[in-house]
């Protein structure tokens, strides 16, 4: 009596499902590297978090959130919510403080010379 074949990997098999799990876990990874980016706002229940896409930072995220006539992305759930938006630590979820393009934090204005003058007197 004969055996029917049964189906079998094979090398062929195993290197295709390895190079179909590669192309899935590799983007996955590389995007899994970014930090996201945590919103809050009153008139929205908890915090929203975003990874920020090509050419996205957390600030050009908050700008669309605070602009009212933004439309087209699904941040936060497709939230309709415009304006009152807040960047929070993702971890505590207090507020922090914007950074500058330069990425640093923005610094102190000092007082033009008049008002040290004035303030002086």
């Amino acid at each position: 009596m004969k055996r029917d074949p049964k189906f079998g990997w094979g090398l062929l098999g195993i290197v295709g499902a390895a190079v179909v799990g590669l192309a899935v876990l590799v983007p996955a990874l590389v995007a899994g590297s970014a930090e996201p980016c945590c919103f809050a706002n009153d008139r929205y229940e908890g915090t929203c978090t975003v990874m920020p896409g090509e050419g996205e930072t957390c600030g050009s995220i908050l700008a669309y959130l605070n602009n009212p006539m933004s439309v087209g992305k699904t941040y936060c759930g497709n939230t309709k919510v415009r304006g009152g938006w807040v960047q929070v630590d993702c971890r505590t979820g207090k507020s922090v403080m914007q950074k500058d393009d330069a990425g640093s934090a923005p610094k102190a204005q000092k007082p033009a010379p008049e008002r040290e003058r004035a303030a002086s007197r």
